[in-house]
């Protein structure tokens, strides 16, 4: 059974930090590009990073250049959300996706085909 769980997510102030897990059973990710996608309440969802198969080159919202980092562990079937300096608009669902392709060129929903079910982070004082 194809399933993806994500773990991370709580309260935290702006400019702390969190660390997202997206941990990956049922298939092995080895032959899949990974993406973090997030959505704000009465916004669309929207890509936030995305990762290679190997892991060589990483794709960001321009939004979260410079204070996130996507990485992955293929041995461990694992990707992750390093998120630094958050901001209270980091605020939203954050959802974790697989690609059956093996770059992520563009951050697209309809390009991701296995959806975690999120976690939720919220960014407040």
């Amino acid at each position: 059974q194809l399933q993806l769980v994500e773990s991370g997510g709580g309260l935290v102030q702006p400019g702390g930090s969190l660390r997202l897990s997206c941990v990956v059973s049922g298939f092995t990710i080895d032959y899949y590009a990974m993406g973090w996608f997030r959505q704000a309440p009465g916004k669309e969802r929207e890509g936030v990073s995305c990762i290679s198969t190997s892991g060589a080159s990483a794709n960001y919202a321009n939004s979260v250049k410079g204070r996130f980092t996507i990485s992955r562990d293929n041995a461990k079937n694992t990707v992750y959300l390093q998120m630094n300096s958050l901001k209270p608009e980091d605020t939203g669902i954050y959802y974790c996706a697989a690609r059956g392709f093996s770059s992520c060129s563009d951050l697209v929903t309809s390009y991701f085909g296995s959806w975690g079910q999120g976690t939720q982070v919220t960014v407040s004082s």
